[in-house]
């Protein structure tokens, strides 16, 4: 028995979904072990003098540096939402809806693997920044952060233009306007002339039938 074309959409969305969320996270685990291993924490290389500058830091805050002190509390966030994505990912049935949680997916599990198994300990550990570009942003992110911030912007284009989870546009059904028309108020209300020939002429009921007259 051959699959429905629901079943082969949605099996397309979930490999897009998890090969994404597979480049992403091995991207960042990669770029973030290379600059570990050759870059002293605090230096910076400038690679594209403002545009682009390798800035090695430990982020023990959200993206971006938000919130330093309360890693353990995003590493709790970060789980769920990995938790929440597994379960919903059954729903998904388009390639854009799998690009936006295979990006999330990624840097969420990017940024949350650092959490966990970097210094100084378990969901306590500090995350690895490493990109900067002080012209955009005053703050270091890595590609994890890129990941997310990228799926948040297809999510707002795809809401915006209306696109649901099986890639169609969801288009508000117009309502019917229930006043008859013109043609239609002609043909169920009765013509007067019409009505006017049906009713029998008075004039004519009053005149006496001939050879009814009365005899002597």
């Amino acid at each position: 028995m051959e699959p429905s074309a629901g079943t082969k959409k949605r099996s397309r969305a979930l490999i897009v979904l998890a090969l994404v969320a597979l480049g992403v996270y091995a991207l960042d685990q990669i770029s973030k072990y290379l600059v570990v291993a050759s870059m002293p924490e605090g230096s910076v290389i400038r690679v594209l003098n403002d545009l682009l500058q390798l800035h090695f830091v430990r982020n023990p805050g959200a993206a971006f540096s938000l919130a330093s002190g309360s890693t353990w509390i995003f590493s709790i966030i970060a789980a769920a939402v990995v938790v929440f994505i597994l379960w919903f990912a059954r729903r998904i049935h388009s390639f854009a809806w799998g690009l936006v949680f295979g990006l999330l997916l990624g840097g969420v599990l990017g940024n949350l693997t650092d959490r966990l198994l970097r210094e100084p300990g378990f969901g306590v550990g500090h995350v690895v920044d490493f990109i900067s570009t002080p012209w955009l942003l005053p703050a270091i992110y890595n590609v994890a952060d890129m990941g997310i911030v990228s799926s948040m912007v297809i999510f707002m284009i795809l809401t915006i233009r209306g696109i649901g989870l099986d890639g169609r546009k969801v288009v508000a059904e117009s309502k019917t306007a229930t006043t008859p028309t013109l043609k239609q108020a002609d043909a169920v209300t009765p013509d007067s002339s019409t009505s006017d020939s049906v009713t029998p002429d008075s004039s004519t009921s009053d005149r006496p039938t001939p050879g009814a007259e009365a005899r002597p």
